[in-house]
């Protein structure tokens, strides 16, 4: 049984270095569009620090893109506003 009394360790040590792989359509923009987005959470994000690959079939872009996070908070409004993106369609 858990002690709920304990405080938990995070699973994740900040500031750090985080990936996060965002996929959507092949349109022109996408990438120009993810890094703006993240952007507007970390504005020192540098578009050179992405991995970029296509679907065999060309129809999807996956984006890695390795972000500097300083806190939990940032890395989640991050997700969320990626998430909520219209051209992507999976972050991870």
């Amino acid at each position: 049984m858990c002690d709920t009394n304990e405080p938990q360790q995070p699973l994740i040590e900040f500031p750090c270095e985080f990936p996060i792989k965002v996929m959507g359509l092949t349109e022109d923009g996408f990438s120009m569009e993810m890094i703006k987005t993240i952007q507007q959470h970390e504005p020192t994000f540098d578009a050179s620090r992405i991995e970029m690959r296509g679907s065999s079939a060309g129809k999807y872009t996956s984006l890695t893109c390795n972000c500097y996070v300083e806190s939990q908070a940032q890395l989640d409004d991050i997700y969320r506003a990626l998430t909520s993106h219209p051209l992507a369609k999976y972050v991870l």
